[in-house]
């Protein structure tokens, strides 16, 4: 009997956990479509846009979108409001006096957090992404346009060895300006490329105009000249074209080997997919530590009532936003690694959940 009552505890709690959470996140997730529906309405009414386009290109990826960023926000909420109403009512108290411990109680708290992170994760992870690039399409078409579409003095590694160099990309006519290829042996120039101009046609295949090649043979130099070549250049403007919002795009793993590509090739910026890879992953932790700290503050009955354990829930909630983008930036600018960035908010509010679960009612 007793085996029976604690298991439909541990389901009670689970229900009331996951049931507030999906209610919280649908209240937030309609009340922002409503605020976004209101900021962009003058994109939405251009002859040009259709209700399609707006209800699946643009709302249907929009709504996973920002499940995902207010996720473990709404859940720490969640835990609070929910664990608040339960000690309130006394059941807390009443769980600890029939035998449950405070370790044990938190149980199903593991359990519903694991599953919420879970689910978060596969959509950060592999759902979202592709969804992105539809959703940041439509913004660049009917909205604003980020992409972009020019770049200069890029420089990258093609393979081990041979360097390319251009002055001046443009995406929209697909053409480079004072376009140079270096190749390198044992540290030593042995040829150099270099055009006016080169074009893009399609996956890996440029084509190259008015250049000049220097091979140099100890002493000696052999000049060729042409005015068209075709080649095989093992790079696409992607891959030096990058715009804010491309980590988004990318599923975990075609994250992981993007950002082991551009390192290969010496391009820098890569900071920004290294945050966004690895904040997909520290996000799982900071399910289960917010959870605990949620649990552990609002599992005490006080005065002041569920309202002060929602204010201070928020306050803490909000703190660790502002860690989060704190770190990130350190990690943009270079003074700190991505990896280590991602996960100071984490390190620090771990901290937090440990004092917290220490002061909780046993």
């Amino acid at each position: 009997m007793k085996g029976k009552l604690l298991k439909r505890i541990d389901w009670y709690i689970i229900k009331q956990f996951i049931g507030t959470y999906v209610f919280s996140i649908a209240l937030i997730i309609a009340i922002t479509v409503v605020f976004d529906v209101n900021e962009r309405l003058d994109n939405f009414l251009k002859p040009e846009v259709t209700t399609h386009e707006i209800i699946f290109d643009y709302y249907a990826n929009f709504i996973p979108y920002f499940i995902g960023i207010f996720s473990p926000l709404f859940t720490f909420i969640s835990v609070i409001y929910f664990t608040s109403k339960l000690a309130d009512r006394s059941e807390i108290i009443a769980m600890l006096s029939s035998g449950f411990s405070f370790r044990r109680l938190m149980l199903p708290y593991i359990i519903s957090a694991f599953i919420i992170a879970l689910c978060n994760f596969y959509l950060n992870a592999y759902v979202i992404p592709s969804g992105n690039i539809t959703r940041i399409a439509f913004q660049n078409k009917y909205i604003k346009n980020k992409k972009v579409e020019q770049g200069r003095n890029i420089q990258l590694e093609v393979r081990p060895g041979i360097f390319a160099y251009f002055d001046i990309y443009n995406a929209p006519a697909k053409m480079g300006y004072r376009f140079s290829l270096d190749h390198f042996e044992d540290k030593e120039l042995v040829s150099r490329l270099t055009a006016n101009s080169i074009r893009y046609d399609s996956l890996y295949n440029w084509t190259i105009i008015d250049y000049t090649i220097r091979d140099f043979d100890g002493m000696h130099e052999y000049i060729t000249t042409g005015s068209r070549k075709d080649t095989v250049l093992t790079f696409t403007p992607s891959d030096f074209l990058i715009s804010e919002n491309d980590c988004e795009t990318m599923s975990s793993p075609e994250l992981g080997r993007h950002i082991r590509r551009q390192k290969q090739r010496g391009i820098g910026n890569v900071q920004i997919f290294e945050i966004e890879y690895y904040q997909r992953y520290a996000t799982i932790m900071s399910f289960f530590i917010l959870t605990l700290i949620g649990a552990s503050l609002s599992s005490r009955k006080i005065k002041g009532g569920m309202g002060l354990n929602i204010g201070i829930g928020i306050g803490l909630s909000f703190a660790y936003i502002l860690f989060t983008k704190v770190s990130s930036s350190f990690a943009i600018s270079g003074g700190v690694p991505p990896m280590i960035a991602v996960w100071i908010p984490n390190l620090l509010y771990l901290f937090i959940t440990v004092y917290l679960y220490r002061q909780a009612p046993r």
